[in-house]
């Protein structure tokens, strides 16, 4: 009996099961090795009934140990469980206790049991209650309809709830049932096929059928199976099945509007919630040149930006649509080969009955020749404002100035004309002969200005800046040289400027004579030239250290017609009108900083569009 008791004490300790014993007459418990190693406690522990309990998680595991214990001690039951531990380690595990009851004379004297850790496979067992926990759930709740087919004679063993709403059948009606009740006679073929494929392949499919309703109607179904499984010897196949009728409805829409619109000359995109196209007419891929490809599954649009696309149209458009918004937007697009066009775009957007967004329809036009009519109308419209103010104001100048020499020569002549003295009325002849002169002059100005501005188109060209210069410097040399005025400039031989070259001619030089007539007498004369580049611009700076300006009291009047500021004789006040003029007939302006006995800084802005 002893040996018998050593090999097996030696064969569980090979099958790692702990072996315990418990004296009921002096209550003494043996652990070996394995029970201890189990617990994760020393190796000369003791163990007594009280600490061994406490081994057991308190609550349920606890208190069901300490029953079946009592039961043994009192009644002679033995027990067998599982149960759920925290070991001296404070780990937790599970192990499997069996408890025999051993008696001498009908009396109960020891318990003998074996211990045995069992958390892995504990642990699988857990996962897989969650696991089936969890696709009960799943299966139970899913919004598709669920049907579990026996392949090997087509019978539906298990379905959802939903597989009910969907046929009208019951759920005790659809266990049983062939799956074939479940269709028409001409998709029945099909349907075989599609089982086949599925077990031969084992793969995820989908397919479009119908299925026939306990009422006998037909719905419109989207069918997918997945990965076949077996129980035993048997294999099953689960299908999923969802209701699309209200998908098919709108693609035979969607059909009727694909031919109607194929006809049109507007074009007509159809997106879907994301604003991917999923539909375009011929039309959208003429005007674009696009092809199909191209424009399938990518947002519209998004290769008919270019450089002058409007910033604020786009994000206006790409908020709409990200807000599933209606929207109408007039913008410049491009097409593939990046020629311009104005697009008029109205996207509408699609809800069904329950109000869930559906598409986006972008329904469009080429609008171009419109749209250049219109820009060439305001730009004939801007023209002609400024030329009626042009307008307004040169017959405020011919009101003023022919009018005073008119009034001139008729005071002369109404003298001559009213004294008989014949020397006094050749006296008077030289002032007639002025008077005439300077209308003259004045009449010559005004031409001159009425041609700068009705050249409104002129066209310009590059030229040299620096060459310029040199040959303005050259012309007025004798000036230059009798002045004594020092010029220097910094402007590269690379800088060609875009202008009208007479104006640039007549430009230079009356700002150079400028330098050279209001020279302070208290300094050496000097006109620095220099540039800078600035936006569209080239400007360039003509500084002089001669009399100034009073800008304060005259910068107002500084470019108008006969004004003058330092009472020079030859001061005519037309150079910086005419200048003015000419640069404004070139797209350009002009500025002026100075200061009263320190000079003046004129600066020409040469517009380079």
């Amino acid at each position: 009996m002893k040996n018998k008791m050593e090999l097996y004490f030696k064969a569980a300790q090979s099958a790692k099961i702990g072996i315990w014993k418990m004296n009921l007459q002096t209550e003494d418990i043996y652990w070996d090795a394995v029970t201890k190693f189990i617990l994760e406690v020393p190796k000369d522990f003791i163990a007594t009934v009280s600490n061994g309990i406490d081994f057991y998680t308190f609550g349920e595991n606890r208190d069901r140990i300490k029953k079946f214990v009592d039961r043994a001690i009192n009644e002679g039951i033995s027990f067998e469980d599982k149960f759920q531990i925290t070991t001296a380690k404070n780990n937790l595990k599970y192990v499997e206790c069996i408890c025999q009851v051993e008696f001498l004379d009908g009396k109960a004297i020891n318990l003998l049991g074996t211990f045995q850790d069992i958390t892995k496979e504990q642990n699988l067992i857990n996962e897989l209650q969650l696991s089936v926990e969890k696709f009960s759930s799943i299966f139970s709740s899913a919004n598709d309809a669920i049907f579990i087919v026996d392949t090997s004679n087509g019978i539906i063993t298990d379905c959802n709830s939903r597989s009910s709403e969907l046929t009208g059948y019951l759920d005790s009606e659809i266990r049983g049932m062939h799956n074939s009740i479940l269709f028409t006679v001409e998709f029945r073929k099909a349907l075989r096929f599609f089982i086949k494929y599925n077990l031969t392949k084992n793969e995820y499919t989908v397919n479009d059928t119908y299925i026939k309703a306990k009422s006998g109607n037909s719905i419109a179904v989207e069918i997918a199976s997945g990965k076949k499984f077996k129980v035993g010897d048997l294999t099953y196949l689960v299908c999923f099945v969802r209701d699309i009728t209200e998908r098919k409805n709108v693609e035979d829409k969607l059909n009727l509007l694909s031919l109607a619109a194929s006809g049109t000359t507007d074009t007509i995109v159809i997106a879907n919630s994301n604003g991917e196209a999923i539909w375009a007419n011929q039309a959208y891929l003429d005007l674009t040149g696009l092809g199909m490809t191209e424009v399938l599954g990518q947002k519209p649009g998004y290769l008919s930006k270019g450089p002058e696309t409007d910033i604020e149209s786009t994000a206006m458009m790409r908020k709409a649509i990200k807000n599933k918004e209606s929207i109408n937007i007039t913008i410049l697009n491009y097409t593939k080969t990046k020629e311009k066009y104005w697009f008029e775009l109205n996207i509408s957007t699609v809800f069904d009955s329950e109000n869930n967004f559906l598409h986006f329809i972008g329904v469009g036009r080429n609008v171009t020749l419109r749209i250049e009519k219109e820009l060439e109308l305001k730009r004939l419209l801007e023209i002609t404002n400024s030329q009626n103010n042009k307008l307004y104001n040169f017959a405020h100048i011919i009101s003023h100035n022919i009018r005073s020499h008119t009034s001139n020569l008729s005071m002369v002549i109404d003298v001559i004309d009213h004294t008989d003295d014949i020397p006094e009325k050749l006296s008077y002849f030289d002032l007639f002969k002025e008077g005439t002169q300077k209308l003259s002059e004045t009449i010559e100005y005004l031409n001159e200005i009425i041609t700068i501005q009705q050249k409104t188109n002129i066209e310009k060209k590059s030229i040299r800046l620096k060459h310029e210069i040199e040959k303005t410097r050259m012309a007025l040399s004798l000036s230059i040289k009798a002045s004594e005025i020092v010029i220097t400039h910094s402007i590269p031989n690379s800088l060609m400027v875009s202008v009208i070259p007479a104006y640039l001619d007549s430009i230079l030089l009356n700002l150079f004579t400028n330098a050279i007539k209001y020279k302070s007498p208290n300094r050496n004369a000097t006109l620095e030239i220099s540039y800078e580049t600035k936006d569209n611009y080239n400007i360039i700076n003509f500084k002089d250290n001669g009399l100034g300006l009073n800008l304060e009291k005259d910068g107002h009047k500084l470019f108008g017609m006969y004004k003058t500021f330092h009472g020079n004789e030859d001061a005519k006040g037309i150079g910086l009108f005419l200048t003015k003029n000419q640069l404004e007939a070139m797209g350009g302006k002009i500025e002026v900083e100075s200061k009263v006995g320190q000079g003046s800084n004129f600066k020409i802005y040469l517009n380079e569009k």
